[in-house]
């Protein structure tokens, strides 16, 4: 007889999800150890604690595509991981999958995403020493930086699913090898949310901004994965439930045609959206913003950086730390007051007098 209502979900767990889903009994723990809840399992614990982080909150102010976007219907990093989630939760409950791991591991994905979107991570893997990867930086966020350089201590299936997650400009889709696959089916299935949510929205904010119009689309790939954004999310999320059901959930796939559909039109929109020169020439004012901010905060990191003894990180990665985490706007006004000159105002003269 369960003692709390957390083993009672957990037993439920173990009656009603796929023999292949991840089991919050089974999970291999933190980090640091620490007692259970008694209400909640891990996974729905670590939900919670992505959602209730500052990271997390910083992401409605953070470019998905379209740089620091002034219009009200552009996606942002937080409306673009809302919509992965709904993929993936939709995707997890259809596949009995474990649901809360799937969601955990989605609302944390995009963390460590700089401002100014993938432009700006172009621009801080040039500043770093070694590199600089998103989702390597939203791993460092849950481990260290949240929660005042304590951390989330988010269990290990959580952070795998973090870490395995994206897949560049030409990473594989799917994951059909034990060697390509995460540690989790939930994990795989998160990869494949995301580029079905993107590969969606961004067509339909490119449409938005006049850069793409729903002719532009190759018809050989709309003719596979449907002609408008409900219609390809759609049949996609259905494909991958047919397709993975068939292999009794060995690995979450695609269809061959889907899977090669969804492929070239992801390249077709670093083509023409991504990497056009229109984007590129944003990417412009993206590097100067960033670059001259790193540098002025290296001049004076007392000015911008706690100061905190037990940090032994070097000054470079705090600055990095720091930089990453701006949102969009925060990154703009601290450039403006750093290095635009504001208009002197003599108050003794009243508005339009003339010297």
């Amino acid at each position: 007889m369960p003692n709390s209502i957390r083993e009672m979900l957990e037993a439920l767990e173990e009656e009603t999800l796929h023999p292949r889903a991840m089991k919050s009994r089974a999970s291999r723990g933190r980090p640091q150890p620490e007692p259970p809840c008694d209400i909640r399992p891990c996974f729905q614990r670590d939900r919670d604690r992505v959602l209730h982080s500052k990271a997390f909150r910083r992401l409605k102010h953070k470019t998905q595509v379209f740089l620091a976007p002034t219009g009200d219907h552009y996606r942002t990093r937080l409306t673009h991981t809302l919509e992965v989630a709904q993929i993936a939760r939709t995707l997890a409950r259809a596949l009995r999958l474990n649901e809360s791991l799937a969601e955990a591991i989605t609302l944390a994905h995009d963390l460590g995403h700089t401002p100014f979107g993938h432009a700006g991570e172009e621009v801080l893997d040039h500043l770093v020493p070694g590199r600089f990867i998103h989702y390597e930086q939203s791993l460092r966020v849950v481990d260290h930086l949240e929660n005042d350089g304590h951390g989330l201590n988010l269990s290990h299936e959580v952070r795998d699913g973090i870490i395995r997650h994206s897949k560049g400009k030409s990473g594989a889709i799917v994951r059909r090898t034990a060697k390509e696959r995460a540690m989790t089916l939930e994990a795989d299935l998160v990869r494949i949310s995301d580029i079905i949510a993107y590969v969606t929205h961004d067509i339909d904010d490119a449409q938005r901004a006049g850069i793409l119009s729903e002719s532009d689309l190759p018809r050989d790939l709309t003719r596979i994965l449907g002609n408008s954004a409900s219609e390809r999310i759609n049949r996609m999320v259905k494909n991958v439930v047919q397709s993975s059901l068939k292999t009794d959930l060995e690995y979450v796939t695609l269809s061959d045609d889907v899977h090669e559909a969804l492929g070239n039109l992801r390249a077709f929109l670093f083509e023409r959206v991504y990497l056009n020169s229109a984007s590129k020439a944003e990417f412009k004012k993206a590097e100067k913003i960033l670059t001259d901010l790193y540098g002025a905060i290296k001049e004076n990191p007392e000015k911008f950086l706690k100061s905190d003894p037990s940090n032994t990180d070097t000054l470079e990665r705090r600055i990095i730390d720091f930089v990453a985490g701006m949102t969009d706007r925060y990154a703009i006004s601290l450039y403006e007051s750093l290095f635009i000159p504001r208009p002197w105002v003599d108050l003794r003269r009243g508005p339009g007098e003339r010297g």
